[in-house]
């Protein structure tokens, strides 16, 4: 962006210099220069309604009192931020506000600074909040593009709010104005609030960073709760130029609304697949009540739910509202089950127990563990296992057979194998330990890459203890859950691994192939293409132009599986030609017998 003249200038008797065109306030503010503000907000346009940023020009085109959010700067500029007129005029609109608002900490603060600590004016309404500074107004018309909000009437009876202060389809929802409101005078009332709180993974952000770990650590933007995506829909196609708020803060310039998905086609070395693992859906086993129960919750909803930056913000709460006073964790939900996954995922014994202990610390309510068996086989694990015992959680050997609603409270139903009788339990929540599912399209990506994967779905490893992370396609490698379920510690080590597999391989700069492969006289192929569809490792493409099989050396491994298919019978395994195997047989039988 071309920069504009420069102009100096001084504020406070103090010497500066800007860009012309910027206003006082945004000078004032880089250099640290304290100038209070009610109405303006960095990504709206100005406009001084408050009257709060009030500064006294001594030297320059309009002297006097002005709004420093309105005026800009100029050459030969001089202004006072705290001179005894402007002090005098904050005090007035301060009185007048707190009168208004005499209850809004935001306003008892900035009275206070200037002396104020008492409405000077009758009080008509001590809960008001609304302090009329035009915030959210300007936030929804000129931002959003919604204009689903405005000022009524005029004088004491002036206020903010959709028309005829009645429910207006105009609104969106999106939020914009509770954000921008400086006292929370705005508050926006979720439809669906229970159903909210019930799965708290919830709705996200419009922009954010997928998780704290990303790398690159970039943010996103979720095109479905973005107000300038939607407001896109709603003008049939048009582009809109609503919002854009995360843009005009954007330092970097780094946000493009025009950005489109793009399918890249890279020359790459080395491959390594971590598509990692997909979260299973509890309500495909009925019996635990997911999905109609909204304190039934699986393992994942529960952390989001106890996590500080939660629809919660950390507190452990039901539907309703309520701290639990018992809890059930569920293990082994949908792992070592013949009717869902027969395999154990590994993570869910140590992640109910963490989930468990801070359940217990939070919310001071019993916590029980019905589980199988106890797999804490990592390094501090059994320590952790005994502490959690010591803390007063509740293990119980059996698995939760049924979960129902009694009276408005839930109840488990299972077995006490050790005792060797059925269980009841009234609890208030529960939560289901979920493991570990394949990918959904782990067949799709197995075929592209030539990946072999094992019965329970995941990827297969070239060998389970000479090469863990490596494939049976050269320079493809396999790192954390894709391979098999396995807790982050463990997925960190198998990563690393397959990355400095993958850097021994491209240090080399060539790859050594093995001399037996596959090879198809291109005079004889007749293009049938059987052999494309059963080769194993994906080596045999078609050329469209010769219309003929083609081999990829690189690629192939001799298998012969091509070999064996072909309906001409002309693909010739090398080295393992017809003629060489009744040679070699030949050989053997004229061998004398020892």
């Amino acid at each position: 962006m071309k920069e504009g003249p420069m102009v100096t200038f001084k504020i406070n008797g103090q010497t500066l210099q800007a860009e012309e065109g910027q206003t006082i306030l945004e000078v004032a503010r880089r250099s640290g220069i304290d100038i209070p503000t009610l109405c303006y907000h960095p990504v709206l346009p100005p406009d001084g309604s408050c009257r709060l940023c009030t500064v006294e020009i001594l030297a320059g085109s309009r002297p006097g009192l002005h709004t420093a959010c309105t005026y800009p700067v100029e050459e030969g500029l001089e202004v006072q931020t705290h001179s005894p007129r402007v002090i005098e005029a904050r005090k007035v609109i301060l009185g007048l506000l707190l009168s208004r608002t005499p209850n809004v900490p935001l306003i008892q603060d900035m009275a206070r600074e200037y002396g104020i600590t008492e409405p000077p004016f009758p009080t008509e309404n001590p809960e008001e909040k609304c302090v009329l500074c035009g915030r959210c107004v300007r936030a929804c018309h000129e931002m959003v593009k919604a204009g689903a909000i405005n000022f009524a009437n005029r004088g004491l009876d002036r206020r903010v709010g959709p028309p005829f202060m009645q429910k207006t389809r105009v609104c969106i929802g999106c939020g914009a104005c509770t954000i921008v409101c400086p006292t929370g005078a705005i508050e926006i009332v979720l439809k669906q609030a229970a159903e909210y709180l019930a799965k708290p993974l919830g709705p996200t952000a419009a922009i954010y960073v997928p998780f704290p770990q990303a790398i690159p650590r970039v943010p996103v933007i979720d095109t479905d709760a973005c107000i300038r995506f939607r407001q896109n829909d709603r003008t049939e196609g048009e582009i809109s130029d609503a919002c854009g708020a995360c843009a005009m803060v954007c330092e970097g310039g780094a946000i493009n609304f025009e950005q489109q998905e793009e399918i890249l086609e890279l020359d790459v070395g080395a491959i390594i697949v971590a598509t990692g693992f997909e979260r299973p859906n509890p309500g495909l086993l009925p019996q635990y009540g997911y999905g109609k129960y909204p304190d039934v919750l699986d393992s994942m909803e529960f952390e989001r739910l106890s996590n500080a930056a939660g629809p919660t913000k950390g507190q452990i709460l039901t539907s309703d509202g309520r701290v639990p006073k018992a809890i059930a964790f569920i293990h082994c939900v949908g792992s070592r089950d013949e009717h869902a996954n027969r395999y154990c995922s590994r993570v869910c014994c140590m992640h109910a127990m963490k989930q468990a202990h801070i359940a217990k610390e939070r919310t001071g309510a019993d916590v029980y563990e019905l589980y199988m068996d106890i797999r804490a086989f990592g390094k501090g694990y059994e320590e952790f296992y005994e502490r959690v015992q010591r803390e007063g959680i509740i293990f119980i050997r059996g698995r939760g057979a049924e979960v129902v609603q009694v009276g408005g409270r839930l109840v488990v139903k299972a077995e006490d194998t050790g005792i060797g009788r059925p269980l009841i339990l009234p609890v208030d929540m529960v939560v289901l330990c979920t493991g570990m599912n394949p990918p959904h399209d782990a067949e799709q990506v197995a075929r592209t890459f030539g990946i072999s994967r094992s019965a329970d779905g995941f990827f297969m490893e070239d060998h389970p203890k000479l090469r863990p992370f490596q494939t049976a396609t050269e320079g493809v490698f396999l790192a954390g859950t894709c391979q098999a379920p396995r807790d982050v510690p463990d997925t960190v080590a198998h990563a690393a691994a397959a990355a400095a597999e993958a850097l021994k391989l491209l240090s080399r700069g060539e790859v050594v192939i093995s001399p037996q492969t596959a090879y198809i006289p291109a005079e004889l192929c007749s293009g049938c293409r059987v052999c494309n569809a059963l080769c194993p490792y994906n080596a045999i493409s078609f050329d469209e132009e010769r219309k003929v099989s083609v081999v990829n050396d690189a690629l192939c491994k001799g298998c012969g599986t091509c070999v064996a298919a072909c309906p001409s019978g002309i693909i010739v395994a090398r080295h393992f030609t017809d003629e060489q195997i009744l040679v070699q047989i030949e050989a053997l039988l004229r061998t004398p017998a020892s």
